[in-house]
């Protein structure tokens, strides 16, 4: 009979038992064969889901977190011990494991394409596949929530978007990194208040409709939300109707005015959001609150956006939920994390529809004479192509090579790669391809993987 895991070293976003079974086989079978040379493993996209022309990376620094602080706890090893599956010699082995390897990436908010690595992990090669699950889980997570952040972006540049996902989030992990992933795209801020905590992200809210409900009058509700949030008067106004409540803010403004606090903004969120905004408009201008802004809420995406925003709704600000949150369109990534040398040798994956460029890679961008991404070439890493080299070194011998990016940084890098993009890329209704070469060096060494001809010392 297995133990019951102990609750004090069951923190699922930190326990290296957050993995598949078979990375801790593989382990034992590894250590059984005294298997112990270096690794290079590297994470990429094999394609892009349909309707998407880009990804953005995101989820380094989670990575890197975990990678530093990878260890197993005396209560894990004590459960794995239970179980039977695992030698006393390899647990004896685990319990002074560390990473110690290197890391190379591509900074967070580097847009980026299928076959391109984003990340190189070399390192022993236990320590390399032990932190599979984990790294995949993170890059793929933020990297899809970052990119559907950006769509809403491109679409909406001079708009206030705020994440409203966590609520609809798949756990409590994802609504915190969705926070994050899509600040870094671009958002404005979350309405998730452990974000703010956490990674200092801008918080924003309203008000809910159970608040206008508990009231047996809807203008009382504004008041008494306005006097116990005065620097903050957003007033949620579409509970019953969404027109005469605006004329009831329109009507309540005065005399809050008196008592010192000036309303800030409207929301709404139901129904015909752009026709409801225009109307809502003419009633806050004709009553003289033309500083009100309005905030649009409630089952947005992208093309919703494009669609408001392509009528001239009057809208100032968007909260996105579910649909962001959860990547409704394209729910995941097809993403891999896989072996490309080992013990010197290069080595490559030659599955029918998941065949791998072997090697240690990097990867270059070229851009044209406005400054927008032209093309990149994927090849070897001691093969100099012309362009910018994406993937930089971030961790030696298992540590950081320099302090974590601020959030801010991390950011402005999005927005300045965002901006590089091409026209192309930027058309959300129709996917375009874009120019990723692969190079004759490259070629050239998966053909000699293949005849089993090629050996690094």
């Amino acid at each position: 009979m297995h133990l019951p895991a102990k609750a004090c070293c069951m923190n699922p976003a930190s326990s290296v038992l957050l993995t598949d079974l078979y990375q801790l086989t593989m382990l034992q079978g590894y250590h059984d064969s005294s298997m112990e040379d270096v690794a290079v493993f590297e994470f990429f996209v094999r394609k892009l889901r349909p309707g998407r022309g880009f990804l953005m990376a995101a989820g380094l620094d989670q990575v890197l977190e975990f990678l530093l602080g990878l260890h197993f706890t005396p209560e894990e090893l004590e459960w794995l011990a239970s179980t039977g599956r695992f030698s006393k010699s390899l647990l004896a082995h685990l319990k002074t494991l560390r990473f110690t390897g290197d890391v190379h990436a591509m900074p967070e908010g580097t847009i980026f394409f299928p076959n391109e690595p984003i990340l190189r992990v070399t390192a022993p090669i236990a320590q390399a596949q032990l932190v599979e699950t984990r790294l995949i889980n993170l890059l793929n997570f933020q990297t899809l929530i970052a990119s559907k952040a950006a769509r809403m972006v491109l679409m909406a540049p001079d708009k206030q978007l705020v994440d409203f996902g966590l609520r609809r989030a798949h756990g409590a992990e994802a609504g915190l990194l969705a926070a994050r992933a899509s600040y870094i795209a671009g958002f404005t801020g979350t309405a998730t208040v452990l974000a703010g905590m956490q990674f200092g992200i801008p918080l924003f809210g309203t008000m809910a409709h159970s608040f206008v409900q508990a009231h047996d009058d809807e203008m009382l509700a504004f008041e008494h939300f306005a006097h116990a949030q005065p620097d903050n008067v957003v007033l949620l106004i579409d509970t019953y109707d969404t027109e005469a409540a605006a004329r009831k803010v329109v009507a309540l403004a005065p005399q809050l005015e008196r008592d010192g606090i000036r309303i800030k903004g409207v929301r709404i969120d139901s129904g015909n959001l752009t026709d409801h905004a225009y109307q809502v408009r003419q009633i806050l201008d004709a009553g003289g609150l033309k500083h009100v802004t309005i905030f649009a809420s409630g089952d947005l995406d992208e093309h919703v956006l494009r669609d408001m925003l392509a009528a001239g709704a009057p809208v100032d600000g968007f909260g996105i939920g579910t649909r962001m949150d959860t990547s409704s369109d394209v729910p995941y990534l097809d993403c891999a994390y896989k072996l490309q040398e080992y013990a010197g040798k290069a080595r490559r994956k030659r599955s029918e529809g998941k065949q791998t460029w072997p090697g240690r890679k990097q990867v270059y961008r070229n851009y044209d004479a406005d400054g927008r991404m032209s093309w990149d070439i994927v090849t070897l890493e001691e093969d100099m192509q012309p362009g910018e080299p994406l993937l930089i070194p971030v961790m030696r011998g298992g540590h950081r090579l320099a302090a974590a990016a601020t959030l801010e940084d991390v950011r402005s890098h999005a927005a300045a790669s965002l901006a590089r993009l091409p026209e192309s890329l930027r058309n959300i209704q129709e996917a375009h391809d874009y120019r990723v070469d692969i190079s004759p060096a490259l070629h050239e060494l998966a053909e000699q993987v293949d005849q089993g001809s090629i050996y690094f010392e």
